[in-house]
């Protein structure tokens, strides 16, 4: 089995940052939506990207953002992979390409078209899969969801509920090539917390290494 990247997601300070990546976080997420308790200005956002150390990589979420205003925040910020997590349409998603993480909702009567929807689109480079409402901290129907998902192509990140005590479970029952966690390592809303980020990367490489073992 493969190891499973981790990205920590809606980072708002440069500490919380480097904290994540000695942890072993492979990503963070940047959050520029305004209305989300974990927003960054695209200023702050830039000296954060600025101070992550080599290989590990800062990703700008986005979610119904018009055309201008991704390309004002990417002239700002210019993150190297994109997650849009709203409904954007496939013009939109090109037009933010190459390398878009496309988010998508965890809905058993629509997964299967999601999937095939932006499998589609080429510049996709992966699925996020949340949870019906996410940021709430609401977990994920794994079994229901790993039916979906024997014959996709794309890299699958999994999100919605995650967190240090059921991260392990999560990664052997969906294998997915990474997970993003927000909430399940805050102590408040937009309030990261870098003893439950190392839990969090501790959980996941003791997932690893237990597939190993197998």
């Amino acid at each position: 089995m493969a190891r499973t990247r981790i990205k920590i997601c809606g980072v708002r300070d440069v500490d919380m940052a480097l904290t994540a990546a000695t942890a072993g976080a492979d990503a963070i997420g940047l959050v520029f939506v305004q209305n989300s308790p974990r927003f960054v200005n695209p200023d702050d956002a830039y000296e954060i990207m600025s101070a992550l150390p080599p290989m590990t990589t800062a990703i700008g979420v986005f979610a119904n953002h018009s055309l201008e205003a991704f390309s004002d925040i990417e002239e700002c910020c210019p993150t190297p992979v994109t997650q849009l997590h709203g409904t954007e349409d496939e013009k939109l998603v090109k037009k933010c390409g190459p390398d878009v993480i496309k988010a998508i909702r965890f809905d058993p009567e629509t997964i299967a078209k999601d999937i095939e929807r932006w499998t589609a689109v080429d510049e996709v480079c992966a699925l996020l899969i949340d949870g019906a409402n996410p940021g709430s901290g609401e977990a994920i129907n794994w079994e229901a969801l790993a039916s979906f998902l024997e014959s996709v192509s794309l890299p699958i990140i999994l999100a919605g509920g995650l967190t240090p005590k059921n991260v392990g479970a999560a990664i052997e029952l969906i294998q997915p090539w990474a997970v993003d966690v927000s909430s399940g390592v805050e102590s408040a809303p937009g309030i990261k917390d870098a003893e439950l980020i190392e839990a969090f990367c501790k959980a996941v490489r003791a997932a690893d290494h237990a597939a190993d073992l197998l």
